[in-house]
């Protein structure tokens, strides 16, 4: 009797591809998580995540960019030490950064539907500045907000105090992380050329 060894396609290419890139870009938040260092006015760490975040939105689009921060967050809750400080397991989920970890999906599928205008990816040679630094202000507005109610849910701090040490201390941060995002896009467009 014989058999028909034919190859299946059980994934397309272009999802496989997707999915690789979203574990990258993945893999890439929980290594940004490992630059962090206590922030004396503030209870959370500086990271770098958020420009994980913005870069991951930015390249990957909103379907992909939300899927590979879904992807972290998962890898984070399974043991993975990915989250700020090498941390790990789902307790740092319901923990006092916890909003700052859900919103990244949200933010980064935001920043990618600002960016690329829908679903579908567009060339970023056609995307201005002022575009893609009006997505990730969009984004660091979801990413602080969901940050500030978890901080205020979590500890015993006002909704001002929250806000001030969960947002408004940040914000020279992010800006630099804005600037950084910037000048990576624009460095792989000239790349691209």
């Amino acid at each position: 009797m014989a058999t028909n060894t034919e190859s299946v396609d059980l994934v397309g290419d272009e999802a496989a591809t997707n999915l690789a890139r979203a574990a990258l870009f993945a893999a890439l938040v929980g290594a940004f998580a490992y630059v962090s260092f206590p922030f004396p006015v503030s209870p959370a760490p500086v990271t770098l995540q958020v420009l994980g975040v913005f870069l991951a939105g930015i390249f990957l689009g909103p379907v992909w960019g939300g899927a590979a921060l879904v992807l972290y967050l998962v890898a984070g809750a399974l043991g993975a030490p990915v989250f700020s400080g090498g941390e790990a397991g789902f307790g740092e989920l319901v923990g006092s950064t916890a909003g700052y970890l859900w919103s990244y999906p949200i933010a980064a599928a935001l920043v990618g539907a600002l960016v690329h205008r829908g679903a579908r990816l567009r060339d970023l040679d056609a995307v201005s500045a002022p575009v893609l630094v009006g997505a990730m202000a969009a984004g660091t507005v979801v990413v602080y907000a969901m940050g500030v109610v978890g901080l205020y849910l979590t500890l015993e701090l006002t909704l001002v105090e929250a806000f001030v040490q969960g947002a408004v201390v940040f914000l020279p941060a992010e800006g630099a992380k804005m600037a950084a995002a910037v000048g990576i896009v624009r460095s792989d467009a000239i790349a691209a050329e």
